[in-house]
């Protein structure tokens, strides 16, 4: 005779969706390398783009960062770094830090 455990097993689903919800989201991570961070680009379509964190330091890129700031504050709309300004500008500018590094 078996005991029928409804806490339990309710439990185990919540369990379940929770660690298939942290699966998900670490293998969102798993394509940005230690030393770097994915940005958000675009003013319509938003592109994702991974750069070394040392681009944060330059003056050029904490401009974007500032710009950023003044349109989201805090509240980022793709859940990471977004950055306000087209996708030409921000590869010529990193197309320039990669040069300096």
């Amino acid at each position: 005779m078996a005991i029928r455990l409804p806490g339990i097993t309710n439990a185990k689903n919540i369990l379940r969706r929770s660690n298939s919800f942290a699966k998900k989201a670490a293998s969102a991570f798993i394509d940005v390398p230690k030393g770097h961070l994915a940005i958000y680009v675009g003013e319509g379509q938003k592109k994702r783009f991974v750069v070394p964190v040392s681009f944060l330091s330059h003056s050029s890129f904490q401009q974007l960062l500032g710009k950023a700031e003044e349109e989201f504050g805090f509240d980022h709309p793709m859940g990471g770094l977004t950055i306000p300004c087209s996708e030409d500008i921000f590869t010529d500018l990193t197309s320039r830090l990669q040069e300096l590094l």
